[in-house]
């Protein structure tokens, strides 16, 4: 049994143990409820293991799991495809969002509507959804600072992110606080960030640009996973790859070709199964009105769920990326 068999089992024998104090044991099919996973960049691979999650969890409870989203990096998209979900009054809601106060609205109609939602991987954290299972962002940055600050000579450390998605400008900001406070050999600040667009095209032509600028840069941190290709590009092409420390965010087969072949130091790999699985659980639970931690929550005006889960990281390099290959 590989790793994410193990985990995934692990989890499940788990799940199964909570839901039997519960008095609930492997659902029978229920086929009026339909829960629904709502993403942006819908095509992302990332995406992938935290939908394999939430169908794991919907086999397990007997309810039908479905997938969409805006395939493009675009607000409005994300928000339309979001109120479309919403007007189609499914069991259920997993959202991962785009922006914090673009979304909130539109969570807080899917509250009020009486659907349970929850967000995974990026929150909206002043909106009525019940939990947000994902990344302590702001904690994983701090581990990538201490990954290359550890490794790397003095000199600059870069960012590349994008300042707009609030995820991705915690693990920036854990990061940059990181450096400045425990490394002081490495100088970080607002000139030496790249904003990629999400995009592995924008991160290799604009950290070439700054490693022109800089020449004197040791240390990159991609904080998302297309950022980590273009940054390897750039530092490939620049002949830099064995004197930056680089640590990236996220993984798929690629970026472990990049870690194997010595183009990408690390990555951080986040708990995406987790995020789907109980996101899963959560909001069947809530929908099935399962939940007793006093006698009535709607009427004493609690949220029903833990409000923040920490699904946690991994630092991936040459020494355990075996364990994170998909299965033959």
């Amino acid at each position: 049994m590989n790793r994410r068999e193990f985990l995934k089992n692990s989890s499940i024998i788990a799940a199964t143990g909570l839901l039997a104090s519960r008095g609930i044991t492997l659902a029978r099919a229920q086929d009026d409820q339909t829960y629904t996973m709502v993403t942006f960049l819908s095509g992302i691979d990332y995406w992938k293991d935290c939908y394999r999650g939430m169908q794991d969890a919907a086999e397990f409870l007997g309810v039908e799991a479905t997938y969409t989203g805006a395939p493009e990096y675009d607000i409005t998209a994300a928000a339309t495809v979001l109120e479309q979900v919403v007007a189609q009054q499914p069991t259920g809601i997993l959202v991962t969002v785009i922006n914090p106060e673009a979304i909130q609205p539109i969570i807080d109609s899917a509250i009020d509507g009486g659907i349970p939602l929850v967000t995974f991987d990026a929150d909206s954290p002043a909106s009525k959804r019940y939990s947000f299972l994902g990344t302590g962002n702001r904690s994983a940055g701090v581990q990538a600072a201490r990954y290359v600050g550890g490794i790397a000579s003095p000199g600059k450390a870069a960012v590349i992110t994008v300042p707009s998605q609030g995820n991705l400008l915690e693990r920036a900001q854990g990061f940059m606080d990181t450096i400045t406070a425990e490394f002081p050999d490495l100088t970080v600040g607002d000139d030496l960030i790249v904003d990629n667009q999400n995009n592995s095209t924008d991160a290799a032509t604009k950290l070439a640009a700054l490693l022109q600028a800089n020449p004197d840069v040791t240390a990159v941190f991609s904080t998302n996973a297309s950022a980590a290709v273009g940054a390897a590009q750039a530092l490939r092409e620049a002949g830099m790859t064995e004197s930056v420390a680089h640590i990236g965010f996220d993984y798929d087969e690629g970026t472990l070709d990049l870690i194997d072949n010595g183009d990408l130091g690390a990555t951080l790999a986040q708990g995406t199964w987790q995020m789907g699985f109980w996101g899963m659980m959560f909001v069947y639970m809530v929908a099935n009105q399962k939940i007793e931690s006093v006698s009535d929550w709607q009427a004493a005006g609690i949220s029903p769920l833990p409000p923040n889960v920490d699904t946690g990281v991994v630092v991936i390099n040459q020494s355990n990326s075996q364990y994170w290959r998909a299965a033959e």
